[in-house]
C-alpha cells in the first residue's frame, strides 16, 4: 500500500511538471507586480532672501527684466508692523516710479504668509509688454549714442525704438532729431516718419522712451523701396565720367534734369516740409520720375553723398511758397543749387549762385542755420571745361519742353500755378520795394523764379 502511493504521488509531480514546461514553452505565463502612479510634484519655485524693502524692490526689478512670471522671496524682517502692506505699496511704486515698471508691468500680486521666523512672499507678475519688446530696450547715454541708434532703426524702417536714458528728451526735441538724421541721409531713408513719443514714468530723471514710427506701408515694403532707391542712386552715379568735382556736379544735375518732371499738381498742394509724400522724396524723384523741390533737392543729396560732395538740403521758401533746394561745397566754397527751378527755368539759373542772389531772386531760409555761400564760379566757367570752344546756350530738360507742350508751362515764361489757399504761412521778412506779388511790380528778367509770383503753395 505504501508503495502504491508512493507511486501515484511520483505520477502527479510529473504531470505537473509536463503542463507546467509546456506552458512555458508556449510563451504564455502570468505575473502580476504593483505598481504605484507617481504624485505630481510641482517644481519649486525660486526662493530669493530679502531682509529689507528696497532689497525686496531691487529684486522685484530684475525679475521684470528677466520677464518672470512667477516667484517667491524669503523676507527675513519679523520688525514690520503689517509686512503684507509694505511690500503691496513697494510693488506699486516699482510700477509707478521705476521706467522698466512703467514700461512693461501691469499688475503684481503679492502675497505674504509668516512661517515663524520669516515670511514667505510669493509674487505673480502680469505684464503689459513682450519679453522682446523688453530686452529690446537701448540704453542711451548721450545724445550722440540716441542720434546712431535712429539712425540705424529708421534705415531699416522699423516700426518703434525703445530707449532708457537719464536724459530728458521732449517729444519735439526727439522729432526734430528724426527730422534732421531723414534729411541728412535721403538715399537710405525712404520717407519721414509720422512720430509719437511715450515716456514710462511721466516723470523723472531716468525713463524709457517709446517711439513710434509710422510710415504709408510697412517695413518690409519700405525696405524694398529702400533698396531699389540704392541701387538706383549706384547706378546712376556710376555713370558720371567727369574729371574735375565741377563737371562731377554738373553731371548730376543733368541727370536729374533729363529724367525726373517738376510734379506741378503736387506743388500746389504741399504746405509744410516733410510731408508723406513721395513727390518730395529722392525716391519719388528717381523711382517715379516726378518730385516737388524738395524731392529733387533729397535726390541731388542722395546722389552727392554717394560720390561724397557735401551737400546740404535747404528747407525755405521761393517767393511766399514752400521750397527746398540744396548748398554744396566745391573747391573750398559753398553754392546754391536749386534742381528743380533748373527743370522748370534752365540750369544756368539757379546753379551755383551765392546767398545774395539768391536772396535777390526770392529765395528765403535761415540764414543763421546754414553755411555762407559766396564761391565765385559760375556755369560759364565749368561749361568753358568741359567745352572751351562752344559759346554758353542755355539748356533745357526733356521735362520742361513735355511741360511745354501740354501748355502748363515753357520755359520762357515763370512757373505760376493756380492759387490755393494753404494753411501755413512763411515767416515774416522784409522785402524790397515792389517785391513778387504786388500789383505794380513790373517784371525785369523774364523766366527767373523771382519774377510776379503771388500765389501761396509750394514747390
Amino acid at each position: 500500500m505504501k508503495r502504491l502511493s508512493t507511486i501515484l504521488l511520483f505520477l502527479v509531480v510529473i504531470v505537473a511538471l509536463t503542463v507546467g514546461c509546456a506552458n512555458i514553452l508556449d510563451d504564455y505565463f502570468l505575473s502580476i507586480e504593483r505598481h504605484d502612479a507617481p504624485q505630481y510634484v510641482r517644481e519649486p519655485i525660486e526662493q530669493i532672501s530679502v531682509s529689507a524693502v528696497d532689497e525686496f524692490e531691487e529684486v522685484l526689478i530684475d525679475l521684470i527684466v528677466a520677464h518672470e512670471v512667477e516667484a517667491q522671496i524669503i523676507y527675513h524682517h519679523l520688525g514690520a508692523e503689517n509686512i503684507q502692506v509694505e511690500l503691496e505699496f513697494a510693488a506699486a511704486q516699482v510700477m509707478r516710479n521705476h521706467p522698466i515698471g512703467a514700461y512693461a508691468v501691469s499688475n503684481i500680486t503679492v502675497n505674504a504668509t509668516r512661517i515663524v521666523t520669516y515670511f514667505e512672499v510669493n509674487l505673480t507678475i502680469e505684464y503689459s509688454r513682450t519679453i522682446e519688446e523688453v530686452e529690446a530696450i537701448v540704453a542711451v547715454p548721450s545724445e550722440r549714442h540716441m542720434i546712431n541708434e535712429l539712425t540705424r532703426l529708421m534705415s531699416y524702417h522699423t516700426g518703434q525704438a525703445i530707449f532708457r536714458s537719464t536724459l530728458q528728451f521732449s517729444e519735439e526735441k526727439i522729432s526734430t532729431l528724426v527730422r534732421q538724421i531723414y534729411y541728412q541721409n535721403p538715399g537710405s531713408i525712404v520717407m519721414l516718419p509720422f512720430v509719437t513719443v511715450e515716456k514710462f514714468p511721466e516723470i523723472g530723471d531716468d525713463r524709457i522712451y517709446l517711439i513710434q514710427f509710422s510710415y504709408m506701408f510697412d517695413s518690409d515694403m519700405m525696405m524694398l523701396h529702400s533698396a531699389m532707391l540704392s541701387h538706383h542712386i549706384e547706378t546712376n552715379v556710376e555713370r558720371i565720367t567727369g574729371e574735375t568735382d565741377s563737371l562731377k556736379l554738373l553731371e548730376l544735375v543733368r541727370i536729374l534734369v533729363a529724367s525726373t518732371a517738376f510734379d506741378e499738381g503736387t506743388a500746389g498742394t504741399i504746405s509744410v516740409h516733410g510731408t508723406q509724400n513721395f513727390s518730395v522724396t529722392a525716391y519719388g524723384a528717381l523711382l517715379r520720375g516726378h518730385a516737388v523741390g524738395e524731392g529733387f533737392a533729397m535726390a541731388f543729396k542722395a546722389f552727392s553723398d554717394e560720390i561724397g560732395f557735401d551737400n546740404r538740403v535747404v528747407l525755405g521758401y521761393l517767393n511766399g511758397r514752400i521750397h527746398a533746394w540744396n548748398i554744396v561745397e566745391l573747391e573750398g566754397y559753398f553754392y546754391h543749387i536749386d534742381v528743380a527751378m533748373s527743370v522748370v527755368y534752365g540750369i544756368e539759373v539757379a546753379f551755383l549762385r551765392t546767398d545774395d542772389e539768391f536772396e535777390e531772386m526770392g529765395y528765403v531760409w535761415d540764414r543763421d542755420d546754414t553755411v555762407v555761400a559766396n564761391g565765385p564760379l559760375r556755369l560759364e566757367d565749368i561749361l568753358a571745361l568741359e567745352a572751351p570752344d562752344e559759346p554758353y546756350e542755355v539748356e533745357y530738360s526733356e521735362n520742361g519742353a513735355e511741360n511745354n507742350e501740354n501748355g502748363s508751362m515753357t520755359p520762357d515764361e515763370p512757373y505760376a500755378p493756380p492759387y490755393t489757399e494753404q494753411p501755413e504761412q512763411p515767416p515774416p521778412q522784409e522785402q524790397p520795394e515792389n517785391q513778387p506779388g504786388d500789383d505794380d511790380y513790373e517784371q525785369s528778367q523774364e523766366g527767373s523764379p523771382g519774377e510776379n509770383q503771388s500765389t501761396e503753395e509750394g514747390y
